[in-house]
């Protein structure tokens, strides 16, 4: 069944599940891949600002990461005060689905709000599997931090 309602995303890594956790977790690196909220900028705990590649206008993002479980909770709106719930994260320890030590497996959740019209639910669906391969990119090249890669 294709769901209405929630769409997922997901993508092997070659990096271990604490460093891609870490980079779906940061609010600042967050910026490197998210097109929805790039180039952001810490304003608060947890919440950041950035700008939409696509209508060039700030998105506000508040994130809650839980280290133990590696899953993330990104809420996100216009400004603070119009902050919902929107998306999710998981990552997995590679091994745990059978593949090698070394790798990791994320995925990206998003849930349709009642007020998305079918080109706006197509565009975050497809901007979704779009971030997977810059999520790979990032953390399989080592520019996943700030430090300089190896």
């Amino acid at each position: 069944m294709i769901d209405s309602h929630c769409h997922s995303s997901s993508i092997r890594v070659q990096a271990d599940a604490q460093r891609a956790f870490v980079l779906m977790a940061d609010g600042e690196r967050q910026g490197k891949w998210a097109l929805g909220s790039w180039k952001r900028r810490t304003v608060g705990p947890q919440t950041f600002v950035g700008e939409s590649v696509f209508t060039g206008v700030e998105t506000w993002v508040r994130i809650h990461a839980d280290p133990v479980a590696l899953t993330i909770n990104y809420e996100v709106g216009g400004n603070e005060h119009g902050l919902r719930f929107r998306n999710a994260a998981r990552v997995f320890d590679g091994p745990v689905l059978g593949h090698p030590p070394g790798t990791a497996v994320i995925t990206l959740f998003t849930w349709r709000l009642a007020t998305q019209s079918d080109d706006a639910w197509a565009q975050i669906c497809s901007t979704h599997e779009t971030e997977m391969f810059l999520i790979r990119a990032l953390l399989e090249s080592g520019r996943d931090s700030d430090a300089p890669s190896a």
